[in-house]
C-alpha cells in the first residue's frame, strides 16, 4: 500500500471496496485465532499511540480474532523509582528488584498500567477486563536469579481464566506479577510473560510492539532489518552471544513460544500507527517474522 492511499481512500468509494475486499482473506484467515500481543516501550507511553493501539484492539475483536494483551510497564516503574529517590539497575536487560521495588512495580503495573490500558480499550468498546497474572492462579513464578532479587520466571501458566474470556468475546488485559506456591510475589518480564501464555493457549501468533522497526543485522542501522528468520537460526544468535540487552528477554520468549506450538512470532515497530493491523492484513507485512521452518508464500516457494 502505497503512501497516500489511505487519504485516496476518504474520498474514493471504489478504493475503499477495493481495500475491503484486500482484506477479507485475512480476516477469514485469522477469524477465531488467539494472537497475544505484547504492548510496552513508546507505544504505551505516547498517548496518540496508545489511543491507536486501543481502537486497534476493539477492530480485531470485531472481526473475530482474539487478542490478549500482556503488557510491561517498565518506562513507568523507572519514573516512579526516580521519583522516589531509587535507582534502577539491570542485569542482561532485567531490573534488579528488591522488596520494595516490588512494591513499587505491583502498584504501578496493577494499579496504574493496566487500568489505563482497560480504559483506553473501553472507550472503544466495553471488551476489556485487567487481569494480574496472580489472578486465578494465571502464572505461577519462581525466582529466576538470587542477584535479580524478587525477579521471576513463569514455572506454569493456568489459561482457564483467559479461556473463559475470550469465549465470552472480552479481551484480556494481562500485567506480569505471578507468585509462587507460597504466595510470594514476583515482577516478571513481560516479553516472557507474553510468550509462556501464547504457548499455553496454542495462540496463532504472539506480537511483540518494540521502539525498533523489528530484529537487525546491525543494530546501529535501521536499514538492516531482517524481515524473515527462523527459530532455529535465532537459538544459535543466542547461544552465540550475538544479541545483547533488552533484545535476548524478547528474543528468547518468541523462539520459545514458536518452538512450542505458536504458529508464528512478530517483532513489529509500535511507533509506527496501526503497525498490528499493517502486519495482519497485508501481504508484504512489517516487522520481523519468526517461524519455525524457512517462511514460505502463498505460491509454496521458499523464501
Amino acid at each position: 500500500m502505497t503512501r497516500g492511499t489511505t487519504e485516496s481512500a476518504r474520498t474514493d468509494p471504489q478504493l475503499t471496496a477495493k481495500l475491503l475486499t484486500e482484506v477479507l482473506p485475512y480476516i477469514q484467515r485469522w477469524r477465531d485465532k488467539v494472537v497475544v500481543i505484547k504492548f510496552g516501550g513508546n507505544a504505551m507511553i505516547d498517548d496518540a499511540l496508545a489511543a491507536t493501539f486501543a481502537s486497534d484492539m476493539v477492530l480485531l475483536r470485531q472481526v473475530g480474532i482474539l487478542p490478549v494483551v500482556v503488557h510491561g510497564g517498565g518506562p513507568q516503574i523507572g519514573d516512579m523509582l526516580r521519583r522516589l529517590g531509587k535507582e534502577s539497575v539491570f542485569e542482561d536487560g532485567l531490573r534488579v528488584t528488591d522488596a520494595e521495588t516490588l512494591d513499587i512495580a505491583r502498584m504501578v503495573l496493577v494499579g496504574k498500567v493496566n487500568r489505563e490500558i482497560v480504559g483506553a480499550i473501553n472507550m472503544h468498546g466495553p471488551l476489556a477486563v485487567g487481569l494480574s497474572g496472580q489472578d486465578a492462579g494465571i502464572i505461577t513464578a519462581k525466582a529466576r536469579d538470587s542477584r535479580l532479587g524478587f525477579v521471576g520466571d513463569v514455572s506454569a501458566v493456568n489459561s482457564t481464566m483467559i479461556e473463559r474470556m475470550l469465549a465470552e468475546g472480552l479481551i484480556p488485559v494481562i500485567s506480569t506479577i505471578g507468585a509462587d506456591a507460597a504466595g510470594q510475589a514476583y515482577n516478571i518480564n513481560a516479553d516472557t510473560v507474553a510468550g509462556a501464555i501464547a504457548s499455553s493457549l496454542g495462540a496463532e501468533k504472539i506480537i511483540y510492539l518494540t521502539d525498533v522497526a523489528g530484529l537487525l543485522a546491525d543494530v546501529d542501522n535501521a536499514d538492516t532489518l531482517i524481515s524473515r528468520i527462523t527459530s532455529e537460526a535465532l537459538r544459535a544468535s543466542l547461544d552465540e552471544g550475538e544479541l545483547v540487552g533488552g533484545m535476548i528477554p524478547k528474543i528468547t520468549a518468541a523462539v520459545e513460544a514458536v518452538e512450542h506450538g505458536v504458529s508464528s512470532a512478530h517483532l513489529l515497530d509500535g511507533r509506527v500507527p496501526h503497525v498490528m493491523l499493517i502486519e495482519l492484513f497485508t501481504d508484504s507485512g512489517i516487522g520481523t517474522l519468526i517461524t519455525k521452518e524457512p517462511y514460505t508464500g502463498s505460491d509454496g516457494v521458499e523464501s
